[in-house]
């Protein structure tokens, strides 16, 4: 089960007559992100924000803010809130399951943000395992919609572990055509067979088990450093610009080149 104090949505999923209660947390987090506020440098205050009116440069109030959709040159069709929440998914705390499809049938780029999803009591457990092994043993994900972040959004549920994975999915106009910037999938391009082999014992050389330390963000260690000098009142040393790289050329030589690489691999090892 979820720990209560972690999930930021509970409700229920739901298959034909089967309902379970369930609790969601968003898998990735940004709570370790260095964050800044903007301050006025003369008084050190912070800066407040407002909407300003375009033409006649006054602040605009909250109640009198109103959502515009252009259907010309400074011509718009103004919606109001409640016209806009009228069409909405009636249930936000549902995921009724509508259908199932493949699970190799829908490509990462849909993927929008995953979320873990655990039964939140006892009495749900069994139901949801029963529905979690059934995908599982079939090898399909199941799709459903569902309101999060404010929005209807389409879903998709996975098994994984003593859980499943909750990816909101990209809209279908968000996600563009990789036929028209690659080419049909059944075009290939001539590829000669040595560089071929040269290039799969570069690979197998740079090869290494996957770790999270491979995605660390380097920047912001820097940046912690630097508030951490700050806040010691000393200055902290300027980091030397590196020496500008040239240039590669056009015209190169990949056997040679791989030839090389493979070799400065080897003394690399050794």
């Amino acid at each position: 089960m979820a720990p209560k104090s972690h999930a930021f949505w509970r409700g229920y999923l739901k298959l034909s007559l089967v309902t379970c209660p369930v609790a969601m947390t968003p898998a990735t987090t940004e709570s370790e992100k260095v964050r800044f506020r903007t301050l006025n440098a003369r008084t050190g205050n912070r800066v407040v924000s407002h909407y300003v009116d375009a033409v006649s440069g006054e602040i605009v109030e909250d109640d009198d803010e109103v959502k515009g959709y252009p259907k010309g040159e400074d011509d718009y069709v103004l919606l109001e809130d409640d016209e806009i929440a009228s069409i909405a998914l009636e249930s936000t705390r549902t995921i009724d399951i509508e259908m199932f499809v493949p699970s190799d049938s829908i490509t990462w780029l849909w993927y929008d943000r995953p979320h873990y999803l655990t039964p939140n009591d006892r009495v749900g457990e069994e139901a949801f395992a029963v529905i979690r092994d059934a995908m599982a043993s079939t090898k399909t994900v199941a799709i459903s919609r569902v309101v999060l972040y404010g929005r209807e959004r389409a879903v998709m549920l996975e098994p994984r572990d003593r859980g499943m994975v909750l990816w909101t999915l990209r809209y279908g106009d968000e996600v563009r055509d990789a036929d028209a910037y690659f080419g049909a999938p059944d075009g290939k391009d001539p590829v000669d067979k040595a560089a071929l082999d040269l290039i799969g014992k570069l690979i197998d050389d740079k090869t290494k088990p996957w770790t999270p330390a491979m995605a660390a963000d380097p920047v912001q260690a820097r940046l912690l450093d630097l508030i951490a000098a700050k806040k010691k009142k000393r200055r902290r040393t300027a980091k030397p610009k590196p020496a500008p790289v040239a240039e590669p050329s056009n015209v190169i030589d990949i056997m040679e080149a791989l030839r090389r690489s493979l070799a400065s691999e080897g003394k690399r090892k050794g």
